[in-house]
């Protein structure tokens, strides 16, 4: 897996790399020692991976993410824990604390490797991806219906499981919402944060929370806050 340190620290971004050194799935293909640095190499090399420290000058590792579209994983290095709530906003893979310990950095890339060399069930691998005009079968007890995708507003995460929400109707499916995620297509539906998805047609206002997120309406009146990171990616996907 592909990785790129940005910290503004010399001897931090040095520390690191030694520690990883130590784990062949990594490869840390690039060092930045400030935001605009990294970000210029994130889009040079499509890492899979950002060891992202928080406090830096000019900007924030928050601030670098908002202006960036990265969907790999992006775990924290930082020697203040009072960002470890801000971070679930952007989709954190984790959040390391300075001085990062060697059991602890294990720890979080014992957990990327097993997401990585997980092998898919038979099950997942025949399934294929819907489009826009599909419709689904959903069982609810011993009845089942069958679902036009664009009548689903809202699915939620439920541990391994999913809320599916539609008219007036909400129904349990055993299925992640990462594996539902996949399925579905990027022109109607929208992962809003780590819990929620969203179809976009069914969106019927936009503001922004007291957070800074954007806080979408759904035409059913469900409200969905957008992380951080969800929210920078909305805005470009839905203006000119």
């Amino acid at each position: 897996m592909k990785a790129i340190i940005i910290e503004d620290s010399r001897l931090a971004r040095l520390e690191l790399n030694t520690m990883l050194c130590e784990f062949e799935q990594i490869e840390v293909i690039a060092q930045a020692a400030d935001p605009d640095e990294g970000i210029a190499l994130i889009k040079q090399h499509q890492p899979e991976i950002l060891f992202l420290d928080i406090q830096m000058p000019g900007k924030n590792g928050f601030e670098l993410l908002d202006e960036i579209d990265f969907q790999g994983k992006v775990i924290f290095t930082t020697a203040y824990d009072e960002y470890a709530i801000r971070s679930f906003d952007y989709d954190a893979f984790d959040y390391l604390l300075k001085p990062i310990e060697t059991d602890r950095l294990t720890v979080t890339i014992n957990k990327l490797i097993k997401l990585e060399t997980s092998e898919p069930t038979p099950q997942d691998t025949e399934q294929v991806k819907f489009d826009e005009n599909s419709s689904v079968f959903l069982k609810d007890g011993d009845e089942c219906d069958f679902v036009p995708l664009k009548d689903i507003f809202l699915i939620e995460s439920c541990s391994n499981y999913c809320f599916i929400h539609h008219k007036q109707q909400k129904q349990l499916i055993k299925k992640s919402l990462n594996l539902l995620e996949a399925r579905l297509p990027e022109t109607l539906f929208f992962r809003a944060n780590r819990q929620q998805i969203i179809n976009l047609r069914q969106v019927k206002n936009v503001d922004i929370a007291v957070n800074g997120n954007l806080l979408i309406t759904l035409h059913s009146g469900r409200e969905v806050e957008a992380s951080r990171r969800h929210s920078s990616r909305f805005k470009q996907l839905m203006s000119f």
